[in-house]
């Protein structure tokens, strides 16, 4: 136990809450800390995203240089958040092998390779001792790696051969099923428990979240997020649905209250996305936070953000757990991100939400076979941090051309705000967008002053339906329910999704098939179609491209499936946002009274900044992180690649540097030998025109 250092531990469990977190704050004036961590992702079981830290402040911030660089010599996209514990940095490279290096020079002390080429983006990597011994787990696609945290090889004793396959006791042939544990799983005592990353459409897994013995890897506990027959929670879903539904699963991490034993995790949607006419219901625990007793499993309470997601409105990120007062008390509190902007607060303990929430009336879909749910829960307070419904007035006025292009691209869209249900023939604005809002980053909070920050992206996209044909064949079929979510019925694809036009004259047919079996960044592996169904779709590809799905005659009132019509970003004729800025925000607000301190524009585009047109606020994924210092660093701009600090008490910018790429990832910050640092991931990858590689770039005071 090192008491200098404010990340205590339990066991084998980090923590910092309640009367352990005030006695450390009164003994550490009376050391001298020489090694301060950063020991799970987040910072801390709790998620907040916070250090104690204060050498580097707002009053020296804008002194910091760039202390050492590690490259991985990969390049891709690196969503890591560090894990630093004493001595060593645990982090892994775009191809998912997992390293270890010095902290206070960067030098790899250890590098390791499954030999499986890593095509999904990885968030970090859990840690775990009993004090004798420390070992590392690490998501490599759907297997669980178990290494010595030392010298980073596997422990053979742990799993089979040091590694769980997490397909496996799933459903069905194991594997059939495609999951990949993107975001890392969390340590309490004996156990470390996952989630992972299912895909969007049918066939899917259910989103089981399941708790493994650390030594062992022997499966403790099972949580089914998709409930079977007798479980509560069955009820919301048609009679049989739990042995086709998938998903409902935990992607974007898990925060602990140690104390108490319990794991909070949020849920995502169940498949498919935006058509549930074959899981009629609330379904139960889509859309969800969970608080599960971390021992057992069992359900303790639960809030459901959504009924019958239509939207993909996935609760994004893991909850961050803190302490306030209500009312003269000091109540232990949870607060959840939307990627709709609103932010939920509840008493962790109890489930009880800080401020009212009330179900609000939303209209009912026009599409057969879909049943929406009548109302859907908003906080009354706070309010939310992202502008929530796009009127005519808000279209861009970059240029009369870039307007004028919005206003008649606007008049053939359905929009209404939150939770309007897709049509059929139509597109429809969902904004905040499919990805937030809030994203899988999450907010910071500082303790001390009871306050969160939050990052948003301001970025409207549209979507629809359209019917398959029941005449289509196989590989069309394939094509609809497995490849156009992303890239479009049209097979044009949108922003980061290519397009798939005239594919199978620009790839081979193996490199295809590789990327159909595998998968590669947000492209989920689809390792059950067979070499026929493969034949088929490839076929199907050859064929031109269509503006969408094809309905031939006198089959209009015939059964048939719906196919979502594609992610497309409302982008003008240049690429810009078609909608007014600020298109990424920064925010405060106040955990006690639910308002809002500052809210600014974050991010820019540099070709737009040149002539004039700064702070328009970009798109952003990578999250914040603020420390004692007053000091809130965050990346994550996706255009201009720069890392800023800011003030948090006023929001306003007091550093920033240009990265190599993007720093796509949220930054951790540690101290060794005396020196504090500030590390992030810079690596690209979700600008199409921008450069991409793969490095750890760390900065410090001058010594």
């Amino acid at each position: 136990m090192r008491f200098c250092n404010l990340r205590l531990q339990i066991g084998s469990v980090t923590t910092r809450s309640g009367a352990c977190a005030l006695m450390l704050l009164l003994v550490r004036p009376l050391c001298a800390a020489q090694t301060v961590d950063w020991p799970a992702y987040g910072g801390g079981s709790e998620e907040d995203h916070y250090s104690p830290l204060k050498q580097i402040n707002r009053d020296n911030v804008n002194q910091l240089k760039q202390a050492w660089v590690y490259d991985t010599g990969e390049k891709g996209n690196i969503e890591t958040n560090p894990v630093i514990v004493g001595r060593t940095l645990y982090a892994s490279t775009p191809s998912e092998k997992v390293i270890a290096l010095d902290p206070a020079t960067g030098k790899l002390k250890w590098a390791f390779d499954s030999g499986i080429r890593g095509t999904q983006p990885t968030r970090g990597v859990a840690y775990w001792t009993d004090g004798a011994q420390a070992r590392i787990f690490a998501g490599v696609m759907n297997f669980l790696y178990c290494l010595n945290a030392e010298t980073g090889k596997p422990i053979a004793s742990f799993g089979e051969n040091g590694r769980i396959d997490l397909r496996k006791n799933l459903r069905g042939d194991y594997q059939d099923q495609s999951i990949a544990l993107t975001s890392p799983g969390i340590v309490y005592k004996d156990l470390v428990i996952v989630g992972g990353r299912n895909p969007e459409t049918h066939p899917a897994p259910p989103g089981d979240i399941r708790a493994y013995d650390v030594r062992t890897g022997a499966l403790r506990w099972t949580f089914h997020t998709i409930p079977r027959p007798g479980e509560p929670g069955s009820e919301t879903w048609p009679a049989g649905a739990w042995k086709t539904a998938g998903a409902a699963n935990n992607w974007g991490g898990m925060a602990l209250d140690a104390e108490h034993g319990i794991v909070y995790a949020p849920t995502g949607s169940a498949v498919m996305d935006f058509y549930g006419g074959d899981r009629v219901g609330d379904d139960l625990y889509a859309n969800c936070i969970l608080a599960l007793d971390a021992e057992t499993g069992k359900l303790l309470w639960y809030f459901q953000g959504v009924h019958h997601d239509l939207w993909d409105r996935d609760f994004p990120a893991a909850p961050a757990l803190y302490t306030v007062e209500k009312d003269g008390k000091p109540v232990q509190a949870l607060a959840q991100i939307t990627k709709q902007t609103y932010v939920y607060l509840f008493d962790r303990l109890t489930g009880e939400p800080l401020f009212p929430i009330h179900e609000q009336p939303y209209p009912a879909s026009t599409v057969p076979g879909e049943v929406t749910a009548p109302t859907q829960p908003k906080p009354d307070w706070p309010a939310p941090f992202g502008r929530q419904e796009l009127t005519a007035a808000m279209l861009t006025n970059r240029t009369p051309e870039a307007h004028a292009w919005a206003e008649k691209q606007f008049s053939t869209f359905q929009s209404g705000g939150q939770f309007v249900p897709l049509a059929l023939g139509k597109q429809t604005i969902v904004f905040p967008g499919f990805d937030g809002g809030g994203e899988w980053s999450g907010p910071a909070i500082d303790p001390v002053a009871d306050t969160l920050f939050v990052g948003a992206t301001e970025m409207a996209n549209t979507g629809g339906l359209a019917p398959v044909p029941n005449h289509a064949g196989q590989g069309e079929k394939i094509y609809a329910e497995r490849c156009a979510l992303c890239h479009g019925i049209d097979r044009g694809g949108s922003g980061t999704f290519p397009s798939l036009v005239n594919i199978t004259a620009r790839w081979s047919n193996g490199k295809i098939v590789e990327r159909i079996r595998h998968g590669s960044g947000r492209m989920p592996a689809f390792p059950d179609l067979d070499d026929k169904a493969l034949a088929a779709l490839l076929d199907f590809l050859r064929t031109p491209a269509t503006s969408g799905a094809r309905d031939p005659a006198g089959a209009a009132n015939a059964p048939r499936e719906y196919a979502f019509t594609g992610y497309k970003k409302f982008l003008d004729p240049d690429g810009y946002p078609a909608i007014a800025p600020p298109w990424g925000t920064l925010s405060a607000l106040d955990l006690k009274t639910g308002n809002y301190l500052w809210h600014i524009p974050l991010g820019e585009y540099p070709e737009l900044a040149k002539p004039g047109m700064a702070d328009t606020g970009s798109e952003i994924y990578g999250g914040p992180i603020v420390t004692a210092g007053g000091v809130l660093f965050i990346g994550g701009t996706v255009y201009d690649h720069k890392f800023r600090a800011f003030d948090t008490r006023t929001g306003k910018l007091l550093w920033e540097t240009v990265l190599p790429f993007a720093g796509i990832a949220t930054p951790s910050t540690y101290m060794v030998d005396g020196r504090q640092y500030v590390v992030i991931a810079a690596s690209g990858g979700r600008d199409p025109k921008g450069p991409v590689g793969g490095e750890y770039v760390a900065f410090a005071l001058p010594q």
